[in-house]
């Protein structure tokens, strides 16, 4: 991995400090082992709050506008099955992908102690992060939501409240698909809706019209009886207003627009976020990566051996499955936190880091790099 010089002395020109490991001390009560993962930010709870309404109101309007009061009780079955079965399962992952710790790297283990530990060898080096005081692994970045760094973290999402890195990435990949059908399956059925119901209302409406202009002379009867046959006349509407909505025609043509408007904006959203989230990884590159330009060298292991590695093991219907873990990550042993000098440019970057920073080449200086 290429630094360059100015990478290396934003945080030590402006905190020297932090290149001092006996600074870090481990947090005072650290949370126990599977405590439950939940970021405390305004801003998210409130976007994860929206997502959970939106989802709801097209509950609402799909049962109580469209389906329950249709006399096609296939129809209705068929699709409150399919409808409701697509929004538990994105709610479902929503909520795994928002209480799912997302890979943290434990807070403040950048210590002497530990960094001693690690016994690191000529070319070795460890990445501590100024902002949490943890030795990075690679590939983590540090999220000032979440306050933590998280490993292989793709980006911070407000609309599930929380990272989305190395653990949930599964969960968050399924609530975009989960989201795009539910969508998709919503306007399809306004689409319906409008035809079968709209449709005879606008017969209807010609049926009355042709009887006024036929009453007051404007047209012959036989040019009336032309265009609508007497069978057509006894024959009774195959659709009634009670059947197409329980609400007035206002109130339903209004629900079902913002219905429409609704599925609409998040199908795209929803579509457009799962190809990236596929595309990354087929290529093994996040997000920040990909703004960054970060072109990495690493082993290439092929896009179906990655798909798996994310979703977990070999094809099965546990990958649409939201209560099934992604994988159980391994972890992180002492090597995971040493990172080796790729090429003799950063060694260079290292020097003049600490001829920069004005400090002797001690054991901190030289094992210990800010990022």
């Amino acid at each position: 991995m290429m630094l360059t010089p100015a990478h290396h002395f934003r945080d030590i020109e402006r905190k020297p400090e932090y290149l001092q490991p006996e600074k870090c001390v481990p947090p005072p009560y650290p949370g126990p082992a599977g405590a439950m993962w939940f970021i405390r930010d305004g801003c998210g709870i409130a976007c994860a709050i929206v997502t959970w309404f939106l989802v709801l109101y097209a509950e609402f309007v799909v049962l109580f506008v469209m389906l329950i009061p249709s006399r096609d009780y296939a129809y209705s079955i068929v699709n409150g099955i399919l409808f409701n079965l697509l929004a538990f399962l994105a709610l479902a992952s929503h909520c795994r992908a928002m209480l799912t710790d997302p890979g943290a790297v434990p807070k403040g283990n950048a210590t002497k102690e530990f960094i001693e530990s690690l016994q690191l060898k000529p070319g070795q080096v460890v990445y501590k992060c100024p902002k949490c005081c943890s030795i990075k692994p690679d590939r983590a970045h540090h999220c000032s939501v979440c306050k933590r760094c998280i490993r292989k973290m793709d980006h911070h999402c407000p609309w599930v409240n929380n990272c989305v890195g190395e653990n949930n990435q599964k969960y968050f990949v399924l609530f975009t698909m989960y989201i795009a059908l539910i969508s998709l399956h919503a306007l399809i059925m306004v689409g319906f809706h409008f035809l079968r119901c709209f449709e005879e209302d606008w017969t209807r409406d010609n049926l009355v019209l042709s009887d006024l202009l036929q009453a007051y002379g404007l047209i012959r009867e036989g040019g009336a009886e032309a265009r609508i046959s007497l069978h057509e006349k006894k024959q009774p509407l195959k659709i009634s207003s009670a059947e197409c909505s329980s609400f007035s025609p206002p109130t339903t043509v209004i629900l079902l627009i913002l219905l429409c408007f609704e599925g609409l904006l998040f199908f795209i959203f929803t579509s457009v976020m799962f190809g990236t989230q596929v595309h990354s990884i087929c290529t093994d590159e996040t997000g920040i990566e990909r703004l960054k330009r970060k072109h990495q060298p690493r082993e290439y292991r092929g896009s179906w051996k990655l798909v798996q590695d994310i979703f977990g093991g070999r094809f099965s219907l546990n990958w649409f499955n939201p209560f099934s873990g992604p994988w159980h990550p391994k972890p992180l042993s002492d090597r995971d936190w040493v990172q080796q000098v790729a090429s003799t440019s950063e060694t260079d970057n290292t020097e003049m880091t600490e001829e920069r920073s004005g400090e002797s080449k001690d054991e901190d200086s030289v094992e210990v790099t800010d990022e």
